[in-house]
């Protein structure tokens, strides 16, 4: 019995040999097709990185060797020295610094120019004022045939334009009355009470009153807000008192250019255009407050429209499209457009 258990035992181990030899081999053919499969699996997933992430960080793939192509620079090195950066900054500054200087001189260039036109027209003319004063009917024809005749100096034209936005009526008026008191005083004093306006009457007296003023934190602003509802109501006379108090009490407040502009347009829609030219060029003289000069410069082309004075208010309309072109093509155009009609302009 020993004996046949000894003999089985080699037997046994020489058949579970025989039975394991292709289980390793088969494991190992299974293992290298595995490996193949991976690699292959990889293999294909850095090429996809490579289309979804084109140049992409090394850290997510490591990067193709092409021929021909550099080598990267290491991602630690600096591109440049610190003081190469500093210099090109230095050169970015003072490039910047010079176009600002230019500009700043250009600006200058154009407002010294604007001074000098304006200097222009704020010279008069007294030569036509003392032909007027004191020649005869005959002298006068003469002096208004010859004005015309320097129209086509810049100068010239300007001059006069000043002179009709400066209102030169008053200038006969001041020199009229003098032969006056040699005919009769007597007439000459009762003919003045008869010439002012009759007083309001009660029903426009309780018209204006129902016109409610503004009472906010702003009181400058409500006196000229009261003014402005007067003018939008068509009270002209009234508007204009209010507008004038406005003024004289708030003499730099915000509104100032609003108030002068809506105070020319008052006297004209009144219809006493010498009186808004007066005021038209006044808002636009000023310097400081010049958030309504643009609207000056166009009503005042359109008071010496109504004057059928061509000349003066194509002048005026010249400067407005040259010095507001902004207004002058977005929200003045319907109003400048309105007010170039029927005028035959160069």
């Amino acid at each position: 019995m020993n004996r046949f258990a000894a003999l089985r035992r080699p037997l046994l181990a020489a058949l579970a040999v025989a039975l394991a030899a292709p289980v390793i081999a088969q494991s190992n053919a299974t293992d290298q097709g595995a490996e193949t499969r991976i690699r292959k699996l990889e293999a294909e997933v850095r090429a996809l990185q490579r289309q979804v992430f084109p140049g992409g960080d090394g850290k997510y793939f490591p990067p193709l060797a092409q021929p021909g192509q550099p080598s990267a620079s290491p991602s630690g090195t600096p591109a440049s020295s610190p003081v190469s950066d500093l210099l090109t900054r230095v050169d970015a500054i003072e490039a910047q610094l010079a176009r600002l200087t230019a500009q700043q001189e250009e600006n200058s260039n154009k407002l010294t120019q604007l001074e000098a036109r304006l200097a222009a027209l704020a010279t008069p003319a007294p030569a036509p004022v003392a032909s007027v004063a004191a020649a005869t009917p005959a002298a006068t024809a003469t002096t208004a045939a010859a004005t015309p005749a320097p129209a086509p100096s810049t100068g010239a034209a300007t001059g006069s334009n000043l002179t009709a936005m400066t209102g030169p009526a008053p200038r006969p008026t001041a020199t009229a009355p003098a032969p006056r008191p040699t005919a009769t005083p007597t007439a000459a004093a009762s003919a003045r009470p008869a010439a002012r306006p009759a007083a309001p009457s009660a029903q426009r007296l309780a018209a204006v009153r129902a016109i409610e003023k503004p009472k906010t934190e702003d009181a400058g602003d409500d006196e000229y807000s009261y003014g402005f509802r007067l003018w939008e109501a068509k009270f002209y006379p009234e508007a204009q008192q209010q507008l004038i108090l406005f003024l004289d009490k708030y003499p730099r407040h915000a509104r100032r250019s609003f108030a002068r502009n809506l105070l020319g347009r008052a006297y004209l829609d009144d219809g006493k255009p010498v009186e808004a030219q007066k005021w038209f060029l006044e808002n636009y003289k000023d310097r400081q407050f010049r958030d309504r000069a643009a609207d000056s410069v166009l009503f005042l082309a359109e008071a010496t429209k109504r004057q059928k004075d061509t000349n003066r208010a194509c002048i005026a309309l010249a400067q407005f499209v040259d010095e507001f072109p902004r207004e002058a093509a977005g929200r003045l155009k319907t109003q400048y457009d309105a007010t170039r009609a029927g005028l035959k302009c160069d």
